[in-house]
């Protein structure tokens, strides 16, 4: 079998990230991997072995899709038994239910993000035009692979709901978390010792996320004031890069919390960061999973997060992490500041890391379901 993936995760093109070693994973499930990756001038075609990398290599954004059509074009006339498959069900979702029509091939949809919450729709213009074209694609695609339980309820809601329109099979449907190796977490030696770091502060929050807008960051720095006040000896420490991070300073600097909010670049060290703070902290407007929560309760690490992607489907409110509403600033405090106070309510959080994330399939358990989904697409 050969696949071709439509993507746009530029990650891909270096030569150390983990999104290259993933995808090397993959190729070895199949004959061969094709990967398009939406991308503008300055990447060029790479391959290792029976994986190939081609950016569309354009000059705009709009181009994108037309550019991604056309080097499809060329791989899929080589003949073969092929799958396409599409990272979402916008953009480049449009792409691969082009190329079924073309040639007649399966076509896989992956949906790894919460497009269905309301606050998906309220980020931008483009987003409520991405609905509605997921509305059109899904009911199109030979299959639907989704990272969470509650993206596929939302797609398959009774007919009375405001969704009804993703009246979506469910033999369609196929839930496939993202794949977190917890064991290597757990063993991963501590390089990085934020205590350490930061000898300022007794208690560390922790966030480790892309700055981005759905991320709702300026939520995170709003509640921790009111922390930071009850607990001036506590510290926010916030690790990622992106769009927002002025905003972010801005924020911080306005709400005269310079002294116990700390901005820091990305880091390749996660584990160590997750092992040595005494609570992380999610605020998402909407999220498809959530790995980083995953990746923290696999280090031992106390959750609190905003109702989203994993909430009450792997961490459970009061009972292995603290879950409260999408925005609500007030509730996010009182969490934050319940947890700082009561040692006891964090030891008995950290205590179940293992109970919060059940039984997780190895690596080699999880590549074979995720070629069983493929070859299952295909006899679609």
């Amino acid at each position: 079998m050969k696949v071709l993936m439509i993507g746009t995760d530029r990650n891909l093109f270096a030569e150390n990230s983990e999104a290259r070693r993933r995808i090397i994973e993959y190729g070895r499930l199949v004959d061969e991997l094709h990967i398009i990756v939406f991308a503008k001038k300055g990447f060029a075609n790479q391959n290792f072995g029976n994986v190939f990398l081609y950016p569309t290599d354009a000059l705009w954004k709009p181009l994108y899709f037309w550019n991604a059509r056309k080097i499809a074009k060329k791989i899929l006339v080589a003949g073969g038994q092929w799958l396409v498959t599409s990272q979402d069900p916008f953009e480049t979702g449009l792409v691969g239910y082009c190329l079924k029509r073309k040639f007649q091939i399966p076509w896989q949809i992956q949906i790894h993000t919460d497009f269905l919450s309301p606050y998906f729709k309220k980020e931008s213009p483009l987003n409520r035009f991405r609905v509605c074209l997921a509305r059109f694609l899904l009911s199109r695609a030979d299959c639907a692979r989704v990272v969470s339980e509650r993206i596929k309820n939302s797609l398959s809601f009774p007919k009375s709901s405001p969704n009804s329109k993703f009246q979506i099979p469910d033999s369609k449907i196929a839930v496939l978390p993202i794949f977190v190796d917890a064991e290597e977490i757990r063993n991963a030696p501590i390089k990085t010792d934020l205590r350490r770091k930061y000898p300022q502060f007794d208690f560390i929050i922790l966030m480790l996320s892309r700055l981005s807008r759905e991320k709702n960051i300026a939520l995170a720095i709003d509640a921790f004031a009111a922390a930071a006040e009850k607990y001036p000896r506590t510290g926010l420490v916030i690790v990622g890069d992106g769009q927002e991070r002025k905003n972010c300073a801005a924020r911080i600097a306005a709400g005269g919390l310079k002294n116990n909010v700390i901005l820091e670049n990305r880091t390749d060290d996660a584990a160590s960061y997750f092992k040595t703070a005494d609570l992380f902290l999610l605020t998402s407007n909407y999220e498809g999973y959530g790995r980083t929560v995953i990746e923290a309760r696999a280090a031992g690490c106390p959750v609190v997060m905003t109702d989203v992607g994993v909430a009450g489907e792997i961490i459970r409110d009061g009972e292995n992490g603290l879950v409260v509403p999408v925005g609500d600033r007030a509730k996010l405090e009182e969490a934050m500041i319940k947890v700082i106070g009561d040692k006891k309510l964090r030891d008995g959080l950290a205590a179940k890391a293992g109970g919060a994330l059940g039984n997780r399939p190895t690596k080699e358990e999880y590549l074979q379901e995720y070629l069983r989904l493929w070859r299952e697409c295909r006899k679609k």
